[in-house]
């Protein structure tokens, strides 16, 4: 009877273990975040600073799946991750209405992509990985030295992709949104990141969205 509660338990552990290849490290730009029908609302620690937020890290697989919601048995525990919060709330601000103080954002990255990370990653180690990355991803600073700024002017799609890819030294992935007036817009920039969590790689496959040639920045 032991041996087999044991079984159990062992294979219940195995079929959270998803594995994985690499992680997206996904930047939103908040301004086309609530330039949109759905506008946003600003965190209760306040607007946001008009630069690229953390929308998440997460894994996935050469062949384009990916593992989400792993492990129920690890839920998110805001306790573990008191030394990091005023650093997420700048870097990592929920836009969504009504007003938060971001930690439900954290709660839905944490359960859907951080417990599929536990192999590399406990749940302190997940949201820091993150933080150091957006530290060496200043990508409004990568396309500002190509001249392209959050202006509401339009930009070339590849002069955006070429920008990033110089700061990076990796193609990233683009994705738009429409603005209220119907233009796409640079919503979100998808860049990959090793199986460790700490190195920008070259993208094993870059994410099927879509663009205008022409794409909107717009200010925040």
């Amino acid at each position: 009877m032991k041996t087999t509660a044991f079984l159990f338990v062992f294979l219940l552990g195995l079929s959270f273990a998803q594995g994985f290849d690499f992680f997206y490290f996904v930047l939103q730009w908040p301004g086309s975040y609530c330039d949109s029908q759905h506008s946003c609302c600003y965190p209760l620690s306040g607007k946001p600073a008009s630069d690229f937020g953390i929308h998440g890290l997460w894994p996935n697989n050469n062949d384009g799946s990916f593992p989400s919601n792993c492990d129920p048995n690890s839920p998110f525990d805001s306790s573990q991750i008191s030394d990091l919060t005023n650093s997420l709330n700048a870097n990592w601000p929920s836009l969504s209405c009504p007003s938060s103080n971001s930690e439900s954002f954290w709660t839905h990255e944490w359960q859907k992509h951080g417990t599929c990370a536990e192999s590399v990653f406990d749940e302190h180690g997940y949201f820091s990985a993150a933080l150091d990355l957006k530290a060496k991803a200043d990508v409004l600073q990568m396309l500002s030295s190509s001249g392209i700024e959050p202006n509401n002017n339009s930009y070339d799609l590849r002069s955006i992709k070429g920008a990033i890819q110089a700061g990076i030294g990796h193609e990233p992935g683009i994705e738009c949104n429409k603005d209220r007036s119907g233009n796409s817009q640079l919503y979100q920039v998808y860049l990959c990141v090793d199986s460790s969590g700490s190195s920008f790689v070259s993208c094993p496959v870059l994410p099927s969205v879509s663009c205008s040639s022409q794409v909107v920045l717009p200010s925040f």
